[in-house]
């Protein structure tokens, strides 16, 4: 718990109430279950380990099948060709060989230190702006690739082709004031892109950079029913509340339709395969049923001649047991929920309306994809819709129906073990923010109401709203 007289949290709770209307809550004791953030799935587990639980709700049996797709998400991958046929095909060109090196024991990457050999746990995505020419590519992959190096930056290549290059961040910084006078020091980071072994790049290329998040309920998010996320979208705001949440809609390649996006930053894949295939295929240059050949662009001819490991080199099946493992990682149980701090944090969190877009809970569908996901109560604090969150956030680089300004709400379930777990402290889309009021004061565009509110706490205000949200 952070540092507070004790003396003053019934104070600090009769003054919210004090100052509360009628349209926000004043929270004096836990809800029913409130603990419980992923219903009969959650895991009572606080430790290094808290993310890589299999659902507290699996069967024996179930959770074997869950041991084997965290081997495939674990174990590394090798070049092809080799007698490890099971796990070949790597690159030509990738970012890292095994899904648990960007997801560090299940959890949010981190930017690359400035001796780093490569950026690991953080990717660096590339576009141009799309004309009518790009239209297929882009109703298929929400981007136009830049020419010479695709999607996606990969600073990994096999022996006899060149890396695409390597990403170094510098920061540039500002200072925030609180109306109490505190000031914070926020810092933004802007990459450097060298040793470019393609040629220049496209003089638009859109440059996005991604930290890897933590893979807990995944499965869950995945069955909450889509009508159910729609109700929370206001896109021309006619409530008036400045919350303008939308869908992003996307390309399933399954279907070969288009549909409501829920995963990755600005939600640009659909499901949870597909979004695991993805990773295969543009993290460690591996194919998929859903993703054939490589991602070598036709002016890296050393990339397009080099062996690889068949056609899928990740079969079905071990697809879906990386599948099962991803939908089935358990999320930890809250803590302290019925701290009087906690408390008096959780009803700030309202009062500053950041329940808007972080949805406190939602009931998972009957008919979900696993039974131990179907018909439960969970609180993974997002409505998985797309939001203008201002300037300073921008990447200026649309995906699909998202643009520059938008990102997805990300689940906030977890939030207070990322120190644990990861060993940082680090949040947002790029890892800019050194902690979670960081983060806060980042946001602006829909959420600047929200922010404003916050830069009126005061100190002890400000260590109740951090202590709500460590112990989600």
């Amino acid at each position: 718990m952070r540092p507070l007289v004790r003396g003053l949290l019934p104070l600090l709770v009769l003054v919210l109430a004090a100052c509360n209307n009628d349209e926000t809550p004043s929270f004096t004791q836990a809800e029913p279950g409130e603990a419980l953030s992923a219903g009969n799935a959650t895991v009572m587990k606080f430790d290094q380990n808290a993310f890589s639980m299999p659902a507290a709700n699996l069967a024996p049996m179930r959770r074997l099948d869950f041991s084997v797709g965290n081997s495939f998400f674990r174990n590394p991958w090798v070049i092809a060709p080799s007698s490890t046929t099971a796990r070949d095909g790597l690159g030509p060109l990738f970012n890292t060989n095994a899904c648990q090196n960007c997801h560090i024991k299940d959890g949010r990457g981190h930017p690359p230190a400035e001796d780093a050999a490569s950026a690991v746990s953080m990717l660096v995505r590339l576009s141009i702006p799309a004309g009518p020419e790009h239209a297929e590519v882009v109703r298929e992959r929400g981007i136009a690739p830049e020419p010479s190096y695709g999607g996606q930056l990969q600073d990994m290549a096999v022996p006899g082709v060149a890396p695409e290059g390597k990403a170094r961040l510098r920061y540039s910084t500002e200072r925030v004031r609180f109306a109490d006078g505190t000031e914070v020091e926020l810092r933004k980071p802007e990459v450097e892109l060298s040793e470019l072994a393609y040629g220049e790049m496209h003089p638009d290329t859109l440059v996005s950079l991604r930290i890897a998040p933590q893979m807990i309920g995944l499965g869950l998010l995945e069955a909450i029913p889509e009508q159910a996320l729609l109700a929370n979208a206001d896109p021309d705001d006619r409530n008036g509340d400045g919350i303008s949440g939308r869908p992003n809609r996307v390309f399933d390649q399954t279907t070969r339709e288009t549909v409501m996006g829920r995963f990755g930053w600005k939600a640009g894949q659909p499901s949870l395969n597909q979004q695991n295939a993805d990773a295969f295929f543009n993290d460690m240059g591996l194919s998929t049923s859903l993703f054939s050949g490589n991602s070598c662009t036709e002016r890296q001819t050393d990339c397009l001649a080099m062996p690889h490991g068949g056609e899928p080199e990740v079969s079905d099946n071990i697809l879906a047991q990386v599948l099962f493992y991803t939908r089935n990682l358990g999320v930890p149980a809250r803590r302290n929920v019925d701290d009087p701090q906690v408390l008096a944090g959780k009803t700030l969190f309202h009062r500053a309306g950041c329940q808007s877009c972080h949805v406190p809970q939602f009931t998972t569908a009957a008919d979900a994809a696993e039974p131990e996901l179907a018909n439960q109560l969970i609180r993974p604090y997002t409505d998985l819709l797309l939001h203008d969150m201002g300037e300073r956030l921008a990447d200026h680089r649309p995906e699909f129906e998202a643009s520059g300004r938008e990102w997805r709400t990300p689940p906030l379930w977890g939030i207070g073990l990322t120190q644990t777990v990861s060993d940082h402290s680090q949040f947002l889309h790029d890892g800019r923010a050194r902690n979670l009021l960081e983060a806060i004061l980042w946001h602006g565009g829909e959420a600047e109401k929200a922010r404003q509110v916050v830069l009126g706490f005061d100190q002890q205000e400000r260590d109740a709203l951090l202590s709500f949200l460590e112990s989600l």
